[in-house]
C-alpha cells in the first residue's frame, strides 16, 4: 500500500472512532490437559456509540475502507500491552485485500512470542489466492501462525483446512453450546478434531460456559478451550479459574 493509501485510510478511521475510541482486552486459551494459559485472544472494544459491536464496527471499516488502519490499531495495543504470552489476533479478509498487515513495520514482527492470526471459516475470501500469498509472506516473516475461526458457522468449506494449512482450527461455539447432552454433536466434534489432528492442526473450542461442556469437549480430545467459564475478556489479562470437579468455582 502507498503512503497516499494508508494516509486516507488513517483519516477515514480518525474520522468514524476518534482518538481513543478503540481498546482492547484479553481472553485466555486454556491447555486443557495441563490448565495453563497457552495463549490470550485480543478483542476490541469501542466507545463510539454505534460501534459497540466489533462486527459492527469492522462492517462500517470495510464499507469506508479504513480496514487496514482499524486492525493495525488493535495490534498496536496489544503488542504494546507487553503480555509476554502468546497472542491471538483477529484479521479480517479485506485486511489481506489491502496488505495492510503485510507492511514489514507492523507490529506483529516485533512480539517475542508467536502470534497466531485468526481468519474466520464463515467469511469468504472475495480474492482467495491473493489471501493465501499474503499470508505466506507474513508467515515467512517471523513467529505468526495461522489459526481458521468459527469453523462450523455457516460457511463450512473443510477444503480451508487443506488449502490454508492452519496450525490451529477454532470451532464455532454453536458447536460447543449444550455439547454435553448432544451425542451427535459430540460425535462431530470428535471427528473434527481428528480430521484437524489428520492435518497437523490443533483445536480450540470456544464459548464454553458451564463445567459439563468443558467435560464433553476434553472427553472429545480438544486441546484448548476458552470461555466464560475459565475466564472472561478483561485487561489486563484476566486470571484464569478451573472449576472443581462438582463445577463449584
Amino acid at each position: 500500500m502507498d503512503d497516499g493509501g494508508i494516509r486516507g485510510t488513517l483519516e477515514a478511521f480518525t474520522f468514524a472512532v476518534g482518538p481513543g475510541g478503540i481498546h482492547v482486552v484479553f481472553q485466555p486459551i486454556v491447555d486443557l490437559q495441563t490448565h495453563q494459559v497457552f495463549a490470550v485472544e485480543t478483542l476490541a472494544r469501542c466507545r463510539v456509540p454505534g460501534f459497540e459491536s466489533p462486527l459492527r464496527l469492522f462492517e462500517d471499516a470495510v464499507e469506508k475502507g479504513y480496514c487496514g488502519r482499524l486492525g493495525r490499531e488493535i495490534r498496536e495495543q496489544m503488542i504494546a500491552a507487553k503480555t509476554g504470552m502468546p497472542l491471538f489476533a483477529n484479521v479480517h479478509p479485506e485486511e489481506l485485500v489491502q496488505r495492510f498487515i503485510a507492511l514489514p513495520d507492523d507490529p506483529i514482527f516485533t512480539h517475542t512470542h508467536d502470534v497466531y492470526l485468526e481468519i474466520t471459516e464463515s467469511v469468504p475470501f472475495s480474492h482467495f489466492d491473493q489471501c493465501i500469498s499474503v499470508l505466506e509472506e507474513i508467515k515467512s516473516r517471523g513467529r505468526v501462525q495461522l489459526v481458521i475461526d468459527d469453523l462450523g458457522a455457516g460457511y463450512s468449506n473443510l477444503l480451508r483446512i487443506v488449502d490454508l494449512q492452519p496450525s490451529i482450527v477454532k470451532l464455532d461455539m454453536q458447536l460447543v453450546r449444550g455439547i454435553d447432552h448432544k451425542p451427535r454433536q459430540q460425535r462431530l466434534v470428535r471427528s473434527i478434531v481428528a480430521m484437524c489432528a489428520d492435518q497437523g492442526a490443533q483445536v480450540v473450542a470456544e464459548g464454553i460456559e458451564t463445567a459439563p461442556e468443558l467435560h464433553a469437549v476434553i472427553d472429545a480430545g480438544v486441546h484448548y478451550g476458552q470461555g466464560y467459564l475459565l475466564a472472561r475478556p478483561g485487561f489486563p489479562v484476566p486470571a484464569v479459574t478451573w472449576p472443581d470437579a462438582d463445577g463449584s468455582r
